[in-house]
């Protein structure tokens, strides 16, 4: 009797192993099915391997200061959390359809990406962690901040640079802003466009871009000059600098103002109309 229940229970057992050996590799061939199909797929798991390298790096416990400069140990401290952006960056990709972005953007060559790509039909693709730093602002500049890059999301609109704005669009964007806004505590003056922060370099957002819907919806300032009265002393180019552009070049800046604020005026010349709009914003920055 008491060989027959060890031969059952080691019958039972050894039919348990296989059953649940067949189970993990059912499950791994799924797994492997999931993550190798779809056009994007060798991007992601390059994607979940740079993860993968950063956390490993942020693993690491420090040597120490270089006792070449000055004595020191590593004290890790308790009090630390993930990097927030402070800025949303807005785009257009200048390209004749959402898949080839998210193409340029799977393309390790291209050196360029965005944490959102929105389609015309209102698609959103996120594309990078909030908290990692996409690689969309380039060499810009916003009132003291030099590396955009650091601390900005970057979103892109599905659009040649030369048209409309969709309506589905615009609404999924909307969407996306509100969330980030109450994630991230992004003040509301901090969300600009492209030309904005590069006024040399770039025309994007174009001039189709709904800038006075966006700040109704709390995302970027708009005026109101009814009632606005010009100080004779006003320096409208140092208007310009406190909100935020960088007037070095005072014709790219005045260009990116306009693209901006005054969609129907491509002229770099400043009107009255154009130095009450830049007296209204700089008493709100």
């Amino acid at each position: 009797m008491k060989k027959t229940i060890i031969s059952f229970a080691v019958t039972f057992h050894v039919n348990t192993i296989m059953k649940y050996s067949l189970f993990l590799i059912m499950l791994i061939v799924l797994l492997g099915n999931s993550c190798s199909t779809g056009k994007y797929a060798d991007s992601n798991k390059i994607y979940k391997q740079q993860a993968k390298n950063f956390a490993a790096e942020l693993k690491k416990q420090p040597a120490g200061i270089d006792s070449a400069m000055m004595a020191g140990q590593w004290v890790g401290t308790t009090n630390f959390g993930m990097r927030k952006p402070n800025f949303v960056i807005i785009h257009h990709t200048a390209q004749t359809a959402c898949d080839t972005t998210l193409r340029t953007f799977t393309l390790p060559r291209t050196q360029v990406s965005a944490h959102y790509v929105i389609c015309k039909d209102g698609t959103i693709n996120h594309m990078l962690n909030d908290n990692l730093r996409a690689w969309h602002a380039g060499n810009s500049k916003w009132g003291n901040v030099t590396d955009v890059n650091s601390v900005s999301i970057g979103i892109e609109l599905d659009n040649n640079g030369f048209e409309p704005f969709s309506e589905a669009q615009i609404k999924s964007l909307l969407d996306v802003l509100k969330k980030l806004k109450k994630d991230n505590n992004i003040p509301t003056a901090n969300f600009i466009g492209h030309a904005d922060i590069a006024p040399k370099r770039k025309v994007d957002p174009n001039k189709y871009f709904p800038w006075q819907q966006l700040a109704a919806n709390g995302f970027g300032y708009w005026y109101d000059t009814a009632n606005v009265k010009l100080p004779e002393n006003f320096d409208a180019m140092q208007g310009l600098r406190i909100i935020g552009y960088d007037t070095r070049d005072a014709v790219a800046a005045i260009r990116a103002f306009k693209l901006h604020f005054v969609q129907n005026d491509s002229t770099t010349v400043l009107t009255d109309a154009d130095r009450k709009i830049i007296y209204d914003l700089y008493r709100k920055y």
